[in-house]
């Protein structure tokens, strides 16, 4: 049995390898060690403060890892990886096990993970420990518009500004007003590390969109540029969200507008996202504004329990 331990920074290199490694070999590409280009799952999140990183290993030899992840109330793990020629021989297993006593110790009242919708396999592994495969989450892209972002819609009575571009006594309102605004989504959701660790790493930033003055209406956790988890040429939204209740559907739109900016503005051409289709009606104004699906997935949950991914929220993620 491989021993499991957190990853360490001697380990960085090697974890890169075998992430390009196991996913383009499982998805049958010619040159498994060029997958994914410069879009990097590990670098931002090891060392993260909101996420646990392990490595399975045995004799010296690292075979696979896994990295669970804390928004709060909610967790999530992923990508967890393994060597392919240790594939079926119960590290996996072991990784999500490392995973879920992490869940416990955090006592995260909703947890998931995000799989290949066609693979029996992976729906049976996660099944064992209690996850079920519920919607399909569909990674959408649409081209970013070519109009330079102008941070305003006075027409509409929108503004969005950037997290970044913030003294640091306002970052720490903006922190707050998302907090706020995701514990309306779900109770305990909390975005806040996830947007330092955006700044800290320089791997994006973060969208804030206000209704008037000071009334946060949304938000976008933003990732772009090599080591980030976009990849080459998009701007990557890895969490957005707009206040639930009326009008949602208008700030939703908006929000999706201001990202469309914003990647315009540090010139990625496309804009990249995730949603649940049990959100139906975010993915209805994903379609409208030009979105199309390049994959999808399933999104498994412990219990079997919506969390959030439901109708009449607006909310971008993919547990990627």
């Amino acid at each position: 049995m491989a021993a499991i331990r957190p990853l360490a920074t001697r380990d960085l290199a090697e974890v890169q390898r075998v992430i390009r490694v196991a996913f383009g070999t499982f998805l049958g590409v010619p040159d498994p060690e060029k997958f994914l280009g410069d879009l990097d799952y590990a670098a931002g999140r090891f060392g993260a403060e909101h996420v646990a990183a392990f490595v399975a290993e045995e004799d010296g030899v690292l075979l696979g890892s896994n990295f669970a992840t804390r928004w709060g109330s909610v967790g999530f793990f992923g990508p967890l990886t393994t060597r392919p020629d240790r594939w079926n021989g119960g590290v996996g297993q072991q990784l999500v096990a490392a995973a879920c006593d992490a869940f416990e110790e955090w006592g995260v009242s909703h947890a998931g993970l995000f799989t290949f919708a066609d693979s029996a396999k992976h729906a049976w592994t996660y099944g064992k420990f209690g996850f079920y495969p519920r919607f399909l989450t569909a990674i959408m892209a649409a081209p970013a518009p070519h109009a330079a972002a102008a941070g305003a819609n006075p027409a509409a009575g929108w503004r969005w500004t950037r997290y970044w571009g913030l003294p640091a006594g306002q970052r720490r309102e903006a922190e707050a007003k998302a907090r706020q605004l995701a514990e309306e989504i779900y109770p305990g959701l909390d975005l806040r590390d996830e947007i330092r660790t955006v700044l800290a790493r320089n791997l994006g930033n973060t969208v804030l969109l206000w209704d008037g003055d000071s009334r946060l209406a949304g938000f976008a956790i933003c990732h772009w540029g090599p080591a980030s988890e976009a990849g080459a040429g998009c701007c990557y939204i890895k969490f957005g969200a707009v206040r639930p209740g009326s009008g949602a559907a208008e700030r939703f739109a908006a929000l999706l507008d201001a990202c469309g900016e914003l990647a315009a503005a540090v010139h990625m051409p496309t804009v990249l996202a995730g949603v649940n289709l049990a959100r139906e009606e975010a993915y209805r104004i994903m379609l409208a504004r030009g979105f199309r699906t390049r994959i999808q997935g399933v999104a498994m949950h412990r219990r079997n329990e919506p969390g959030y991914s439901r109708p009449g929220l607006f909310v971008i993620d993919d547990w990627r």
